[in-house]
């Protein structure tokens, strides 16, 4: 089975194809670009499959990064990985971004439990914890940094992702410490994706409401229903009847 991977979560627009069987990557296309995965992630997918010397017929399902992430980033990779799932008819598979970076920990700290952090401002750290198996114990869930450090004490973890060393120091000890970046390598979902098979599908995981929020200058004030109090919201002039005078 070949897959088609592709990542929008964090800063970087990526994509790989894996080959299932063989248990290797065959091309990829990453860059790292802050923002503007849209206009560019097409191309990415393009580049990857001239590398892997593929083409879209020759793919089997589609792995995308779900989240927690960039709003954006999720909703550029999720659409478009569901949309070319959909046009070639064949499955979309989602990772989440938590359970990339545990696996990519577990990697070089086989058989320990791992605690994947994502630092989300706002003093908030979306984690989740999963145990020497790499089977999700808790989680994701949004957590207080305290939170985060009482678990990474109580199960002794590798810790993983862009909140790990905040988590070390909070505990004032020393843990072994896996990647710390805002995702993992492509390369993973891509395994991880093929090691779950067909499920739902995909969307993505959002652990709390969008940063923006509309400036309460610009909300109006509510009204009731007397003709006369609406007439000005639309420009009108109203007798007592509710007819235009």
């Amino acid at each position: 089975m070949k897959l088609l991977a592709i990542d929008c979560a964090a800063t970087l627009c990526a994509a790989s194809v894996y080959d299932a069987a063989a248990g290797r990557e065959l091309g990829r296309q990453v860059l790292d670009l802050g923002k503007g995965h849209a206009e560019h992630l097409m191309a990415v997918i393009d580049a990857a499959l001239k590398a892997a010397d593929t083409g879209y017929a020759g793919l089997d399902a589609i792995a995308v990064s779900v989240g927690p992430g960039s709003f954006t980033g999720l909703r550029v990779g999720v659409s478009t990985a569901r949309g070319l799932a959909l046009a070639l008819k064949i499955p979309a598979i989602g990772v989440t971004t938590l359970e990339a970076l545990a696996a990519e920990a577990a990697a070089s700290f086989p058989g320990r439990a791992v605690l994947a952090a994502l630092d989300a401002g706002r003093e908030e750290i979306h984690v989740a914890a999963y145990d020497k198996a790499l089977v999700l114990t808790y989680g994701p869930a949004v957590a207080t940094l305290a939170q985060a450090t009482a678990i990474a004490v109580e199960t002794f973890a590798v810790l993983a992702g862009t909140a790990a060393q905040k988590i070390a120091a909070s505990a004032g000890r020393a843990f072994d410490i896996g990647p710390t970046g805002a995702t993992a390598d492509i390369a993973v979902y891509a395994r991880l994706a093929a090691e779950k098979g067909v499920g739902d599908k995909p969307k993505p995981l959002y652990l709390r409401g969008a940063d923006a929020k509309p400036q309460a200058g610009f909300i109006l004030p509510r009204q009731d229903h007397d003709p006369k109090k609406w007439a000005p919201v639309f420009g009108q002039d109203h007798g007592p009847e509710g007819k235009k005078s």
